[in-house]
C-alpha cells in the first residue's frame, strides 16, 4: 500500500510542473495579448479614438512584435530571456495603444 502511495505521489509531483508551464516552443499568453491588442486597435479605429496615422503606427509595431515572436520560436524553444523580451515589447505596445487612444486626437469625422 505504501509503495503504491509513494509511486502515485512521485508521478503527481512530476506531472504538476509540466502542466504549469507552456510547451517550450509556444507562447499562448502572448498570443492572447496580441489578439486583445489587435482588437483594441480595431476598436480605436472604429470609434475614431485612433486616427489613421496612429493606427498604422500601432499596427506596424504589432507586426514587429509578431516577427520577434516568430524569430524566438524558430529554433523550437522560446527561452526565458526571449519570453521576457517579448513580454516587455508587448507591455510597451499595450501602454502606447492606451496613450494613443486617450490623447484627445481623433480621426476626422466623415
Amino acid at each position: 500500500m505504501l509503495k503504491k502511495f509513494a509511486a502515485a505521489a512521485l508521478m503527481l509531483s512530476l506531472a504538476v510542473p509540466a502542466l504549469a508551464q507552456p510547451p517550450k516552443g509556444e507562447t499562448p499568453g502572448l498570443d492572447k495579448r496580441e489578439a486583445r491588442m489587435e482588437k483594441r486597435i480595431e476598436q480605436g479605429k472604429a470609434s475614431g479614438a485612433l486616427n489613421e496615422k496612429e493606427a498604422a503606427r500601432m499596427e506596424k509595431r504589432m507586426d514587429r512584435l509578431e516577427r520577434a515572436e516568430e524569430k524566438a520560436k524558430a529554433d523550437g524553444v522560446v527561452t526565458r530571456q526571449e519570453r521576457k523580451h517579448l513580454d516587455k515589447k508587448a507591455d510597451h505596445l499595450s501602454r502606447d495603444i492606451k496613450r494613443e487612444k486617450h490623447d484627445r486626437q481623433a480621426a476626422p469625422k466623415q
